[in-house]
């Protein structure tokens, strides 16, 4: 997202569409790591992986203020269709995500790097696939580091592409 909105900004709108990208990386990436970062000094949370399924539940709330501030202010000022389509399609991923970590733990960074790349591959056409490694070895971290399940990564991987991509596309 910290490269994905202000690139979907420029496009869309150049250097106020770069503005704009940038303002929504504030609330969908930069916000949530904040977030995520303070409620492990805290210890409301084991550690930035955010690895107990049961604390997830409890840092997904101020995450997902965060990004529906950034959605909402969007939105409010008028931010290009793309950016604002992008931050909405992300809040999917993530209430959809939400969803499923009440019953089981699934991963959100599998899902946000499938969703950028259903995205990108939208806007700029299937040569885009040529990033899917990346999404890959994104995944592959998220098990060598123990923090999935092959599963986990891979349920994460479909559900963030098969929710953005479409609302994406529909609200862009």
């Amino acid at each position: 997202m910290l490269i994905l909105a202000p690139l979907l900004g420029w496009h869309a709108d150049g250097w106020t569409g770069l503005g704009w990208g940038a303002f929504a990386a504030l609330f969908t990436a930069v916000g949530p790591t904040l977030i995520l970062h303070v409620g492990e000094r805290r210890r409301l949370w084991g550690d930035r992986h955010v690895r107990r399924r049961q604390d997830r539940i409890v840092a997904a709330p101020g995450v997902l203020a965060s990004v529906l501030a950034g959605t909402a202010l969007l939105y409010a000022g008028d931010a290009p269709v793309a950016v604002a389509a992008l931050v909405t399609a992300m809040v999917a991923v993530l209430l959809v995500l939400l969803a499923i970590t009440f019953f089981w733990k699934v991963s959100v960074h599998s899902a946000v790097a499938s969703s950028a790349l259903s995205i990108l591959v939208t806007v700029f056409g299937p040569w885009m696939l040529v990033l899917a490694p990346v999404v890959v070895l994104i995944g592959w971290s998220r098990v060598r580091l123990r923090c999935h399940t092959v599963g986990q990564v891979a349920v994460g991987m479909v559900t963030g592409a098969a929710v953005s991509a479409p609302l994406f596309a529909l609200v862009g």
